[in-house]
């Protein structure tokens, strides 16, 4: 089911700008304590009064989570005129949002040229599950890994986003969802943890997140800061396929939980399946994961592991992944394959995953089997790519085929 624009309320669409109009105001989403001070200073804001100015910024932009410098009431109106004139905190425009059939929901996210450049486009998938709820994140416009078996991955890359941009992914988010308190109401109570609806975020949308550290970096430790979002390190985890030099760092300066996707045990399919293999193959990912700072048995990598039904699914496959992993504190997620027009892959049969599994589980690794989320919509793993690559019917009318034929049903 798609949602149009047109149902948004009328004061929520006053604050997104028409696709395609640039802005020349700076965005305040996404800069540090230290960055927000800098703005500051330069509208003019006294040396004395930045940091109470930067707390009441930072409460109102990831605690009550306003879009509007208006509805920041206890700032005063000169100054609130100041931070409009030079900043935005609007959000990005949502162009378009499906709501599964499971209850997944998919947000095709538009945001606005920067300089000379073009309006780009990013999806952001809700799963909302029994007691929580995940947000799957995207790093990067596009991607530049192709790895074979995703979708994303037929999509060039066209951009990193921006700390800021990776960021209003989650605000939009707890927007839709109302996981924001009333700022119509000032003395209304802050969601409480347990009653959030996005517990946990996944860096396992459109890009690799590796490839773009610094913005991660920084959108990750705003997310975490306990006096904004207040997500748990241990609620978010940043999957890799394998950027080795930036593994380390990732543990030392950011500190989530990490996650490899691995699908192969050996580096000649592995080079095929996840191309950046070729640049550092497997014996140097293991190397990097078992020097990953913090790992231990209550910190554990998990490894991501798409079921190809005659590719990687065979039980010689699944002992030679558990001697790979020998020593390394993991979780392994098998997932079954998402189909996607043109993709050359076919899901594993169940009784294959359920033996490759049960093998796993066997060795002492936990390896839960993924249930997949919104396929109908293309919101399932490895099924991303912005609408800028819309697909045509044909393939639309082909997905849908595959759906009732049961390929790749698990």
């Amino acid at each position: 089911m798609s949602v149009s624009i047109d149902t948004f309320e009328p004061a929520r669409r006053a604050a997104l700008r028409p696709a395609g109009t640039a802005d020349a105001r700076r965005p305040l989403i996404g800069l540090d304590r230290a960055g927000l001070a800098e703005a500051l200073a330069e509208i003019g804001v006294p040396e004395r009064q930045r940091r109470m100015r930067v707390q009441q910024l930072w409460h109102w932009l990831y605690v009550r989570g306003v879009s509007d410098f208006s509805a920041m009431f206890n700032i005063s109106r000169e100054l609130r005129t100041a931070l409009d004139a030079r900043f935005t905190i609007a959000r990005p425009e949502i162009a378009e949002e499906q709501v599964s059939a499971d209850g997944t929901r998919k947000w095709l996210l538009r945001f606005p040229p920067r300089g000379a450049g073009r309006p780009v486009e990013v999806e952001t998938v809700y799963i909302p599950e029994d007691g929580r709820g995940t947000l799957c994140v995207s790093s990067q416009v596009g991607c530049t890994l192709t790895c074979s078996f995703c979708h994303t991955g037929t999509q060039k890359l066209v951009r990193n986003l921006t700390a800021g941009e990776i960021l209003d992914q989650l605000l939009v988010a707890r927007d839709r969802l109302g996981d924001f308190p009333d700022a119509a109401t000032p003395d209304g109570a802050i969601v409480p943890a347990a009653g959030r609806k996005v517990t946990n975020i996944v860096m396992m949308g459109m890009g690799e997140p590796l490839y773009n550290f610094d913005n991660v970096k920084q959108a990750l430790l705003i997310a975490s800061d306990g006096e904004g979002l207040s997500l748990s390190k241990r609620r978010i985890t940043l999957s890799t396929s394998g950027v080795v030099p930036e593994i380390y760092r990732t543990g030392e300066e950011i500190g989530v939980m990490l996650a490899i996707s691995l699908h192969a045990v050996r580096d000649e399919l592995r080079d095929e399946l996840v191309p950046i293999n070729k640049k550092y193959p497997l014996e140097a990912l293991l190397e990097a994961c078992r020097a990953y700072p913090g790992l231990s048995n209550a910190r554990r990598i998990t490894f991501e592991y798409v079921m190809l039904k005659g590719v990687n699914d065979s039980l010689d496959d699944a002992r030679a992944l558990v001697r790979l992993l020998r020593g390394i504190p993991a979780k392994i997620n098998l997932i079954p394959f998402n189909p996607w027009p043109g993709s050359r892959y076919e899901c594993s049969d169940w009784e294959a995953i359920e033996a490759f599994a049960e093998h796993v589980n066997r060795a002492g690794y936990a390896s839960p089997i993924r249930t997949p989320r919104g396929r109908d919509i293309l919101a399932a793993c490895g099924q991303l790519k912005s609408e800028s690559e819309r697909l045509r019917k044909a393939d639309r009318l082909a997905l849908e085929a595959m759906m009732i034929a049961g390929h790749g049903e698990a």
